[in-house]
């Protein structure tokens, strides 16, 4: 909190709590014995709160479209890596595998119509398509 307040924010330290509960983050020993908060994971996935990946989206996403079972993510220059990183942290069906660009990331789906599916799910979380 010292810190945060030095650097013009000021907080509580019920703020603080909330923050770090909705960030998953977890409280862990370093290598000198200190603590310090990581990102929470689950077996080899970052997990985050359903609500961070709806404000990252919201906040990131220009179009959604897709061409057979490739979902196509156009995002404002420089956020699909961050659009992609909560995604994969999500739960989804039929989906093989992502790739991300600088202002791009495709979703591989199992079939067209997973894909078609994919992109309803997924316009619900922009208010741009």
């Amino acid at each position: 909190m010292e810190l945060l307040r030095k650097n013009g924010f000021d907080v509580t330290q019920a703020t603080v709590s909330r923050d770090i509960r909705e960030l998953n983050l977890v409280k862990a020993v370093t290598g000198s014995g200190s603590y310090r908060y990581i990102a929470s994971y689950q077996g080899d996935k970052l997990h985050h709160a359903s609500g961070r990946f709806e404000t990252i989206f919201k906040e990131s996403v220009v179009k959604i479209d897709y061409s057979g079972n490739i979902v196509l993510i156009k995002c404002f220059n420089g956020m699909a890596n961050a659009a992609c990183e909560v995604f994969d942290s999500m739960v989804w069906n039929d989906v093989v595998g992502t790739l991300a660009g600088d202002d791009t990331f495709i979703v591989l789906m199992r079939s067209a119509d997973a894909a078609v599916e994919l992109c309803d799910q997924l316009r619900q979380y922009t208010p741009r398509n």
